[in-house]
């Protein structure tokens, strides 16, 4: 496969519930039918199998970097990510060639 990954990976700020994360969650899954350059996209709390991990992830793969970033400029994905920020504690992320 070719392409360009884009993978973060979330903690939440204290009192964070599972309702806020559903929410989050749901307007994610949204992106993949708004944003054209998605190829493939999966979001989903941490599993709990694990000590000291995150507490969600996003996986994003697109056909090249310029499409990436057509997706982290788009104004929709932008308005998701705002209405995240008030809940995210940490945010680490990395992007690669696939």
């Amino acid at each position: 496969m070719t392409g360009f990954r884009h993978v973060v990976l979330l903690t939440w700020i204290e009192g964070t519930t599972t309702a806020q994360v559903g929410e989050v969650a749901a307007r994610l899954r949204e992106l993949p039918g708004v944003v054209p350059e998605i190829r493939g996209y999966s979001v989903g709390p941490d599993a709990g199998v694990n000590p000291g991990t995150a507490d969600f992830a996003i996986v994003a793969d697109f056909a090249d970097r310029d499409a990436y970033v057509a997706y982290r400029d788009n104004p929709t994905h932008r308005a998701v990510v705002d209405a995240m920020k008030p809940l995210i504690a940490s945010r680490a992320s990395v992007q690669y060639e696939l």
